[in-house]
């Protein structure tokens, strides 16, 4: 994408944990709004040491310096969007909160488990994500495991999955999206919308890849670069996924590592 000499890229903020794999994370969001023609800042809340075969060590950083951070950035470079990824900590959780007046368009992708499905955060973490930051948010992205989380409710298929949505939705006032791409087989992967008033399952398509690690992370960037642009909510949430689904299609044949690999955020493929 080019811009104007009269003009300059959307400014999109993602907050959130390192990825020294750069399959996920803060890597995979710069990748991600690069792709998306806008211009990323940064908001590093702990950094991690891990590749595709999964997370060897993990440092949180110190709660003032994620605020310094936070301030130096959106003061000086307020942005059009902004998504959070790994907060890992309360305490964490409600400074963004605290800061949401100043973070347009926020995107939350409330990550509290790995890959496998296991829990990496303490127990207090989901409800300070409910009570909190998702009622500050333009919309919340949980997979289905971290839904089940959030609505302290199994969650096990389509039909768990659109009760999760639509409870989550009209509880906080903040539309859902829950993706559903690692639903246990026979479960066909598919979304689930929710504004607490409509709920919809959007069907999806499985790609035979090994390489999916990021594609939560890709999402909610794709979704965050979308509407720093103004694009409408439904309109920005088909796009997305569709450009997801392009980006583990295109890197269905990488042999990047010996675990889960990254997605295809240029098309390279």
């Amino acid at each position: 994408m080019t811009y104007p000499e009269s003009s300059s890229p959307e400014v999109v903020m993602t907050v959130g944990g390192s990825d020294s794999g750069g399959g996920a994370g803060i890597q995979a969001d710069l990748k991600t709004f690069s792709a998306h023609g806008v211009y990323a800042t940064t908001v590093i809340t702990a950094v991690t040491a891990q590749n595709t075969l999964g997370v060897e060590q993990a440092e949180p950083i110190p709660l003032e310096l994620v605020s310094t951070q936070l301030k130096a950035v959106a003061t000086d470079l307020p942005p059009a969007a902004t998504k959070t990824g790994l907060l890992g900590r309360s305490e964490i959780v409600r400074l963004v909160a605290e800061h949401a007046f100043r973070l347009p368009n926020l995107v939350v992708d409330p990550v509290l488990v790995d890959r496998h499905g296991n829990t990496v955060v303490d127990d207090s973490v989901p409800d300070t994500y409910m009570q909190y930051l998702i009622p500050r948010a333009a919309l919340a992205t949980p997979n289905h495991r971290e839904a089940a989380l959030l609505a302290d409710r199994p969650i096990e298929d389509e039909a768990d999955m659109r009760a999760a949505a639509e409870y989550l939705a009209s509880t906080t006032r903040t539309p859902f999206l829950i993706t559903g791409g690692r639903l246990a087989p026979p479960h066909p992967p598919l979304d689930v919308f929710s504004d607490g008033i409509k709920t919809d399952s959007l069907p999806g398509r499985r790609v035979r890849s090994r390489n999916v690690h990021g594609t939560g992370d890709a999402l909610s960037a794709s979704i965050a670069a979308r509407l720093a642009t103004g694009s409408d909510l439904l309109l920005t949430i088909a796009a997305a996924r569709a450009w997801v689904s392009r980006a583990i299609t295109g890197a269905a044949g990488w042999k990047l590592g010996r675990g889960e690999g990254p997605i295809d955020h240029f098309g390279w493929a």
